[in-house]
């Protein structure tokens, strides 16, 4: 049965928390855009939402319980962003379906380039990422390395290709955490890592500046350049 009559004291409380948190992070998040995450302040984001700063740390009891909010979130909407797109292009060849991930990571990055350097950029001075950011980092990396398993299950990838042993130099349990074969005399997830890091080398080079005056069409670059990443893991077209 619906209840009727007002709401209980503890559904609206719950409410107006849920949206003065919104708020508190939608500050935050133009604070990052004006100012960087360095700079990011608690006094600052309860001074522009009128609230005191004593209010804001029932809410974020220090600037790096804020930051990590942001980052995860961040990392959050970046994942999600790859998992539509993989599952969008679940009905394309392995190939296709690496390049939609990649361009749906890059688009993510353009569009969002705070929130991007937040979690890609220099290093927050004094910050240190807690447990809590670990899971939602992996998101991508998980998606992309999913595809590589089902090539694996499937027949079209060989997991030995190359093997140069450069798997021996990873630590011992990345492999199994990548859902990928254990083989310290194979280079399957180090070829993965070497990917997934040349990918975010790439965006991170586009967006902060670096291939200015080197590169005319950046997403024709992209394109091809992550055509040879997907090559770099035996990804069949």
């Amino acid at each position: 049965m619906w209840q009727t009559g007002p709401m209980p004291a503890t559904g609206a409380r719950a409410r107006v928390r849920a949206e003065l948190t919104r708020e508190i992070a939608e500050v935050a998040r133009r604070h990052l855009a004006s100012d960087g995450a360095a700079a990011l302040s608690l006094r600052a984001v309860a001074r522009e939402l009128g609230m005191a700063s004593s209010a804001v740390y029932r809410y974020f009891p220090s600037r790096d319980e804020l930051l990590t909010a942001l980052i995860v979130e961040a990392y959050d909407a970046l994942g999600e962003t790859a998992e539509r797109a993989a599952a969008a292009a679940a009905a394309g060849d392995l190939r296709d379906r690496w390049l939609a991930v990649c361009r749906a990571v890059r688009g993510w990055a353009l569009a969002h380039p705070h929130e991007y350097a937040l979690v890609y950029g220099s290093p927050v001075p004094g910050y240190a990422a807690p447990q809590a950011t670990i899971v939602p980092a992996s998101r991508v990396g998980e998606v992309l390395c999913r595809l590589v398993a089902e090539g694996i299950a499937d027949g079209a990838v060989d997991p030995h290709l190359d093997a140069t042993g450069a798997d021996a130099t990873l630590e011992p349990d990345v492999a199994p955490s990548m859902g990928l074969p254990v083989d310290s005399g194979g280079s399957l997830a180090a070829r993965a890592i070497f990917a997934w890091t040349s990918l975010y080398g790439m965006i991170s080079f586009e967006l902060f500046g670096h291939t200015h005056n080197v590169v005319a069409d950046h997403a024709a670059f992209f394109d091809d350049a992550a055509g040879r990443l997907a090559g770099v893991l035996g990804l069949p077209a």
